[in-house]
């Protein structure tokens, strides 16, 4: 089961053409704190107005002018319901139409292995693009869901039937949980646990892609990390480690509203939290499974 995430390498909000994001954005306590390329100044288009009156036509300070075109809260969710909604429609589609059973389970895996591949592609070329590309985004959700809803169907058929549901529920948890502490400020996302959170998913899945060369070259479960009680400890680091991603995400899409990012950057928002939850389930259901399967 795949639990590689590219969230954590992936751009924020991109400085190019002045957008902000939270890579670059300065934290409490910087010397640039409070900074905002959006703010007044050079090189902003939004600083200035050739149109409009004068101090002394209207005897008062002018009004900043109207802005248009920037991120939402309201964008932020329309685009992430549908990138969401693609990779849960995909994934009940390949449920169906890819039942998971003796007699061609090779090529159900077969096929759930290309298309976490494809899937893992699409998103290390938008990570790594310029600007956010709607099409990508919804292929990569597309290709996800597909490999989510034929592992999910095997999870399903041979370990127990109310495992994927009990998945789906702890990941809906997990990101209420994060939301409300990140909302009542419980959560404080600083450079440091910035660094922290980037360093530990980089040790994280080091350590699973050893422990995987060795189950490919040595057979088995590798080094042990991916079942039993060692399985079961890794799994719980990875939602917590999906879980702080989440508060990297809310405080991306923090600074790009306050901050006044450019509508399309809401499209890297969704990108962003569709990994993290992908991230998350996964996580959950290769623990509930250990846990099933030790019944």
């Amino acid at each position: 089961m795949r639990s590689s995430n590219p969230v954590f390498s992936r751009r924020g909000f991109s400085r190019d053409n002045g957008h902000a994001g939270f890579n670059t954005a300065p934290q409490a306590g910087s010397p640039d704190a409070g900074a905002n390329p959006y703010a007044q100044g050079a090189g902003n288009p939004y600083a200035t107005n050739p149109y409009a009156p004068s101090d002394a036509q209207v005897g008062a300070p002018p009004q900043a002018p109207a802005r248009t075109g920037v991120m939402t809260i309201d964008d932020v969710v329309a685009r992430t319901a549908m990138t969401l909604g693609t990779v849960v429609l995909t994934a009940v589609l390949s449920w169906v139409l890819l039942p998971v059973d003796p007699a061609n389970i090779g090529k159900s895996y077969g096929i759930a292995i290309g298309a976490a591949l494809v899937a893992f592609v699409l998103a290390m070329v938008q990570s790594f693009k310029r600007k956010a590309s709607p099409a990508l985004i919804l292929a990569y959700a597309a290709f996800e869901g597909v490999f989510l809803g034929v592992i999910s169907s095997a999870v399903s058929t041979y370990i127990s039937d109310g495992v994927v549901a009990q998945a789906v529920l702890g990941t809906m948890a997990v990101f209420a949980g994060v939301l409300i502490a990140y909302k009542m400020r419980w959560i404080r996302v600083t450079r440091r646990f910035y660094g922290f959170v980037m360093a530990a998913a980089m040790g994280f899945v080091l350590l699973m892609a050893v422990n995987l060369l060795f189950a490919v070259f040595g057979g088995g479960d590798g080094l042990g990390f991916r079942s039993g009680g060692l399985g079961i400890l890794f799994g719980v680091i990875g939602i917590i480690l999906g879980a702080c991603f989440l508060a990297l995400d809310f405080k991306q899409v923090e600074d790009g509203i306050a901050y006044g990012a450019p509508r399309e950057e809401s499209w890297l928002a969704a990108f962003g939290l569709t990994m993290t939850l992908v991230w998350i389930y996964l996580e959950m259901l290769r623990v509930l499974s250990i846990l099933q399967g030790d019944d």
